[in-house]
Formats: C-alpha cells, sequence, structure tokens
C-alpha cells in the first residue's frame, strides 16, 4: 500500500463565491454560478486543452482548502437531511473526507487566453474562490450517465425557498454598476432558494429580527426567512479580495 500520494494543483478557480457560506451543496443546483478555471498560459498547458472546447460539460476535481473546512469525520450530518440524521462519509459528499478531493460537474461555456492565462469558463460549480485543480476531464454521456441509479436518500425532492426583495434593496440592484443586474438577481436568488442556512434551520422561519448575510460576488447580501419565504432585505457592494493563488 502506498503510504503518501502527492498531487500538483493544475489550475485554480476564480468564483463568485468567495466565502464558503452560500456556496450551493452541490454542483448543478445554481445554474447562474460562474466561474474560471485559471491556467498558466504555458505551451504544455495549450497542448493538454486541446479539444477540449468540443464537449459540452467537465468533472473538475479539486481540493477542498480553507480553514472553514474541518477535519475528517467517519459520522457527519448531511444538511438535505435537515441536519439530524447522521451517515457515513463516504455515503456522502461532504468535504470533511480524509483525503479532502472533491469532484463536480460543470458546464463549459468556453475558453479565453488573456494575460498569460488561459481560463475554461464553466457554469453550474460549487467552489470557494482560490480552489485548487487537481484534474479536468470530459464529462462523456454514455459512460458517465447512468439512468437505472438509485441515489438514496439524496432523491428526496427538495423544496425550494420562493426568494422575495425589499424596496431598498431592489433599489441598489436596479440602480448598481453591474453590467447585467439581472444576471447579479438570478445567482443571488438561485443561492437563495437552496436556503443555505445551517441544516438545523432549514425548513424554519427565522427568529424576529434575525437575518443572514453571504457575499456572492462584489456583493454582501442580507435576507431574512418569514412564512416560508426569503427576504432579500439589505444589497450593499463591498471590496473584494484578491482570489488567493493555490499554484
Amino acid at each position: 500500500m502506498v503510504a503518501e500520494v502527492t498531487f500538483t494543483p493544475i489550475a485554480y478557480i476564480q468564483s463568485c463565491y468567495p466565502d464558503r457560506f452560500g456556496i450551493p451543496r452541490q454542483a448543478g443546483l445554481v445554474e447562474s454560478a460562474y466561474a474560471d478555471i485559471v491556467f498558466e498560459a504555458t505551451e504544455e498547458n495549450k497542448l493538454a486543452l486541446r479539444g477540449i472546447q468540443e464537449f459540452s460539460h467537465l468533472w473538475v476535481l479539486f481540493i477542498f482548502h480553507g480553514q472553514s473546512y474541518g477535519d475528517f469525520k467517519p459520522l457527519v450530518r448531511p444538511p438535505r437531511l435537515g441536519g439530524n440524521k447522521s451517515v457515513g462519509v463516504y455515503a456522502t459528499r461532504s468535504p470533511n473526507r480524509p483525503n479532502a478531493i472533491g469532484m463536480s460537474a460543470v458546464k463549459l461555456l468556453g475558453m479565453t487566453e488573456k494575460k498569460r492565462k488561459l481560463r475554461l469558463q464553466v457554469q453550474g460549480g460549487d467552489f470557494l474562490d482560490g480552489t485548487p485543480v487537481i484534474d479536468v476531464k470530459p464529462y462523456v454521456p454514455y459512460a458517465d450517465a447512468i439512468p437505472t441509479a438509485d441515489g438514496a436518500w439524496t432523491v428526496e425532492q427538495q423544496i425550494l425557498l420562493p426568494v422575495r426583495w425589499n424596496n431598498n434593496a431592489e433599489s441598489v440592484l436596479i440602480e448598481s454598476l453591474e453590467p447585467e443586474p439581472e444576471k447579479l438577481r438570478r445567482l443571488i436568488e438561485e443561492t437563495l432558494a437552496q436556503d443555505p442556512r445551517p441544516g438545523y434551520e432549514r425548513g424554519k422561519d427565522g427568529r424576529e429580527g434575525q437575518r443572514w448575510n453571504m457575499q456572492v460576488s462584489h456583493y454582501s447580501v442580507f435576507w431574512t426567512v418569514k412564512n416560508g419565504i426569503a427576504e432579500v432585505v439589505k444589497l450593499e457592494r463591498v471590496e473584494r479580495r484578491p482570489t488567493p493563488k493555490t499554484l
């Protein structure tokens, strides 16, 4: 048995989620979530990426990074189960694994080269900004899609939160300098619809005056949950810290 295996990141991710709180629990849940997979524009990387644009979707293998991720836990409580039922970590996609490797399927929008960087532009990911990437593979439908697969407890229908905006937050969005404010709206609404609160709070209204905050792109989003509806009560543009380069 090999005692130790060492990986060297091949790229890093620039994501619309600079903090862990708010990141979708799985890839594909927030279709509007955008990210770039950033490679150095070396001749070797240019050759290695040749032909990748012919595929519509990719598998991205990455490392869960940052102090917000915990240590290995043999039993975890998936948010999908309300945070009150434990299952083995290997029966989940929890980041708290012996080897903190993640795998996500994303839609490939295109590839660009600028300022000595190659960027794969992808959509629908669940990545923390700065995530180190250890491999990229094409999604191959005939091999990767299994129509008869049994998803066990994950097949339970997820209830999405309706989302509305109060007048002040709506005004900030409309008057923002975003070139496409409706894209920002969709990203925020799709993220909130997943109810990013801790599992034990999902499905419940917040306490009187309770509100949550997450950062999406260059904005701090404050919201409450009342009568089963997430309401954006404040939208504030913030200075975003540079993407931590993990290469």
